[in-house]
């Protein structure tokens, strides 16, 4: 509860001071990937959800845990967990690490609801943001 308040406070905090984008960055846990994975990409199109899809294994420790949380959490990768991460009881990050280890086997439909996550869109299904 306090680390909540404390994050409220900051992103009040950067609204007041009239930093908009810091305090849009401060809630986009991969804003900063998408600026040094995806320099010089222009948004629309799908094309920074492109990028990042390109980039799954290269995000950073906090993308990293938006995009895993879709992929643990998400219907869209529910299939995925099952053939991939079979006999893995849930907790303590075990699945996370296996879709992790396994991103290359990951299916396209579950790579593109991570790399929607990562450029800030919701997607359908249990673990929405």
């Amino acid at each position: 509860m306090a680390g909540m308040r404390s994050g409220l406070v900051i992103m009040t905090a950067l609204l007041l001071s009239d930093s908009v984008v810091l305090a849009q960055q401060a809630g986009k846990p991969c804003a900063s990937d998408i600026k040094t994975l995806c320099v010089g990409i222009q948004h629309g199109e799908g094309r920074i959800k492109g990028c990042i899809k390109s980039h799954l294994t290269d995000l950073s420790p906090t993308c990293e845990d938006r995009v895993l949380t879709v992929a643990v959490t998400g219907k869209v990768c529910k299939a995925d967990v099952s053939n991939l991460c079979a006999g893995i009881v849930p907790g303590a990050g075990g699945i996370r690490a296996c879709i992790k280890s396994h991103m290359a086997e990951v299916s396209d439909s579950c790579k593109n609801a991570m790399a929607q996550t990562a450029a800030g869109k919701k997607i359908l299904g249990r673990g929405d943001f």
